[in-house]
């Protein structure tokens, strides 16, 4: 009898160790453990491959679905507002005033938190004994950085590589055009109107308009700055990239619009020339993946001005933030087209 009931219990063992998983059972992560260093330093260790993903930032967002993760993204705050995707998922408040209690019942393994967030609330979270990581590029290799950090984090090693790999490849072709210029214009990328606000050095847009062949026609300024209109006319831009109104209260192009209409401004040789262009405002001013959809705009946009070079050449299309993740290095998704105002 005893070994009629021992060999049942090897048997049963046997059954349970051959009945596949069901589609409810949850996947099994402890085997994953990342120790990465985020921005500001600080070394962090992750226990298992995070599931429940809440970002504080519109360009994490960004990040985290051109890593095909946004199944696993279970909070964003009120301004994520690309891809569409993420317009869907649960909100956690604003980006300078995220709601911790909102946090904490999305109960998240992992949240991935801005510098622009504020260290008070970083710091709260983690003795609330959540694993918080923080992102603050500050340059466009910065930004690159951060898509591999981020796709080291939450396992997307393979994904973070092709984006970055297709990111790289898009940076040098523009900086291969950009040499070929035979003149280097002065742009100016204008943010808004009342006051006049620029980006100056030590910017992204800085970097940009440097990468795309032209100069800053306010480099002088440190970081973003307000001028006024005798600055402006005397620093006389060849080039205006101007921001949507739209991201703060006006109308696509209200920005635009002013500078265009602006008498004072007539003889400004970007408006003379009919060369003032609107870009869309979160494009060129988030810290995420398309920076270099906004590189490669404000680059057409500055060999219009060189009579001596070949046409511009075409944009390519976006980072595939919608597309499978194996394809994430040949997404086609459109570029978010430049309005010229004429």
């Amino acid at each position: 009898m005893k070994s009629l009931q021992i060999l049942i219990l090897i048997l049963a063992v046997i059954c349970l160790a051959t009945v596949p998983a069901s589609a409810d059972t949850p996947t099994n992560t402890t085997a994953f453990e990342r120790t990465v260093t985020d921005d500001y330093g600080t070394t962090i260790t992750i226990h298992g491959e995070p599931q429940r993903v809440v970002s504080l930032a519109p360009a994490n967002t960004e990040i985290l679905f051109a890593l095909g993760l946004g199944d696993r993204v279970v909070g964003v705050t009120d301004y994520c507002n690309y891809p569409a995707a993420a317009t869907t998922k649960p909100k956690i408040g604003g980006y300078s005033t995220v709601s911790v209690e909102n946090v904490i019942a999305l109960k998240p393994d992992l949240v991935i938190a801005s510098d622009g967030n504020g260290a008070e609330l970083i710091g709260h979270l983690k003795k609330l004994n959540l694993t918080v990581i923080v992102t603050n590029p500050q340059n466009v290799s910065g930004i690159l950085n951060d898509i591999t950090f981020v796709g080291k984090a939450t396992g997307a090693d393979d994904n973070a590589t092709a984006l970055v790999d297709s990111l790289t490849a898009r940076i040098r072709s523009t900086g291969k055009n950009a040499s070929a210029l035979t003149v280097h214009p002065k742009v100016a990328h204008i943010i808004w109107n009342d006051p006049i606000y620029v980006s100056g050095s030590g910017t992204f847009q800085d970097e940009l308009i440097s990468m795309a062949g032209g100069t800053n026609a306010f480099a002088g300024k440190q970081d973003y700055a307000t001028i006024g209109t005798e600055d402006f006319i005397a620093a006389n831009p060849d080039i205006l990239i101007v921001n949507s109104g739209t991201g703060m209260g006006g109308s696509e192009d209200s920005v635009a619009q002013y500078f265009e209409n602006e008498t004072r401004f007539a003889n400004v040789g970007a408006i003379k020339n009919h060369r003032v262009y609107v870009i869309d405002s979160d494009t060129i001013d988030r810290a995420g993946p398309r920076i270099v959809d906004a590189l490669e705009i404000v680059a057409g946009d500055i060999r219009t001005a060189d009579t001596g070079s070949p046409a511009a050449t075409p944009s390519r299309a976006a980072p595939g933030f919608e597309m499978v993740p194996a394809l994430v290095a040949l997404a086609a998704g459109m570029v978010v087209a430049l309005r010229r105002i004429r």
